[in-house]
């Protein structure tokens, strides 16, 4: 599918050693952001803490004939008539791993938008990386950073990112292996035979992964009438129509189409798949992003 622009926009460079220099000079920014949106969904934060085998405390519950007796907490049973089994929180060593598109489709921002996709899937991502380092997860970026634990871990991924000179346009996903959830943050205008063809190795792994599409209004609504030029911002060809308005209902289809197409296989999957649009909010998806992450997994790439 071409992506699409509009004449008034500037056409992005294909020098991806500029490219990083701007995206250095916007993380500060970006992390304030995405800090501020984490202040606003915190509170509705939980990590994916159950029991199971570990060390800290989880809770008091009563006991349950069958139970081993060596589990049973008598100073606690002490207190009343019932007997009760100190349960222990699960731990297991746990990485969710972070990407975002960073390639020049990205970088589109129509009239409608209030952001470019780049800046809100950067946003997002380093949202993300506050939130789960906070709850003490491993976070990484393939091709970028190894699994790493740390109470400021979207601050250590930003300053990764703003030091990169070059990265892949898709890094190679063949080391996420199972139990391992990845976050990846994109466009997705890619036919989708490519992306799924490239995110395959996740399925065959038994990682589970959540997709979040950013979308400009203008590339869902179609907005465009009269003679408009097109440009693709990954090769640089032109499209010029005589009566833009013609291209409307083909263009919407098919751009729905892909959605459904990929939504539908990532369901089937056990994944999610959540849309973003760079004119609303970007906490909508980082709740819905929450809820997959720390719901159980089902299918071939859920956690069972």
């Amino acid at each position: 599918m071409a992506r699409i622009g509009e004449a008034s926009a500037p056409v992005a460079t294909s020098d991806a050693l500029a490219r990083g220099r701007l995206r250095a000079s916007l993380v500060p920014d970006l992390l304030v952001e995405a800090r501020r949106i984490v202040s606003t969904v915190i509170a509705g934060w939980h990590g994916r803490k159950k029991r199971g085998i570990g060390e800290n405390f989880w809770q008091f519950r009563p006991y349950v004939q069958g139970e081993a007796m060596a589990r049973i907490d008598w100073r606690r049973s002490a207190r009343d008539d019932h007997t009760y089994v100190r349960d222990r929180e699960w731990e297991a060593a746990h990485t969710v791993w972070l990407w975002a598109d960073l390639s020049p489709s990205m970088l589109f921002k129509s009239k409608s938008a209030t952001v470019s996709k780049e800046s809100r899937a950067l946003v997002l991502a380093f949202a993300l990386a506050e939130l789960l380092s906070r709850s003490g997860e491993r976070i990484a970026w393939p091709g970028l950073t190894d699994p790493f634990s740390a109470r400021n871990g979207a601050e250590r991924l930003a300053s990764h990112l703003a030091q990169a000179v070059s990265l892949p346009a898709k890094p190679d996903l063949s080391g996420i292996r199972r139990f391992s959830d990845i976050v990846i943050i994109g466009d997705f205008l890619d036919p989708v035979e490519e992306t799924m063809a490239w995110l395959d190795t996740l399925a065959r792994h038994g990682a589970r992964a959540h997709l979040i599409e950013v979308a400009d209004p203008a590339e869902e609504s179609f907005p465009y009438a009269g003679r408009t030029e097109f440009t693709d911002p990954e090769t640089g060809e032109k499209l010029t129509a005589g009566r833009a308005e013609q291209l409307s209902e083909a263009y919407r289809n098919l751009y729905a189409a892909r959605r459904e197409e990929l939504a539908a296989w990532c369901k089937r999957l056990g994944w999610s798949y959540t849309v973003n649009h760079t004119d609303r909010l970007a906490s909508d998806a980082l709740v819905h992003v929450h809820m997959a992450l720390t719901a159980e997994g089902h299918g071939p790439g859920g956690r069972r």
